[in-house]
């Protein structure tokens, strides 16, 4: 598995909006990428500053976070914890 260090979130992107709330279906090409996701792995902190988020919190992120990693053949973003908005409950 991943261990990310200093300040650094593993995300697991939830899947692409496949329609919208009216029930139009959203053609590949017109499919935002993914704001919203799963942290699967924190780094221990920066400085001795513990992280907020955990693992198996579902955070919502800027649109542009991140840095795309395929691991294992899944999906996966690496950010800064500061990239990560909001924690879901």
């Amino acid at each position: 598995m991943m261990k990310p260090i200093n300040d650094r979130v593993v995300v697991k992107p939830f899947p692409a909006e496949e329609k919208t709330t009216g029930g139009i279906i959203i053609p590949d090409t017109a499919k935002e990428k993914p704001q919203k996701g799963e942290v699967v792995a924190v780094g221990p902190g920066k400085e001795g500053n513990a992280l907020t988020v955990q693992v198996g919190d579902t955070v919502l992120y800027g649109k542009y976070g991140g840095q795309d990693l395929s691991y294992e053949g899944v999906d996966y973003l690496i950010m800064r914890e500061d990239d990560i908005l909001v924690i879901l409950g």
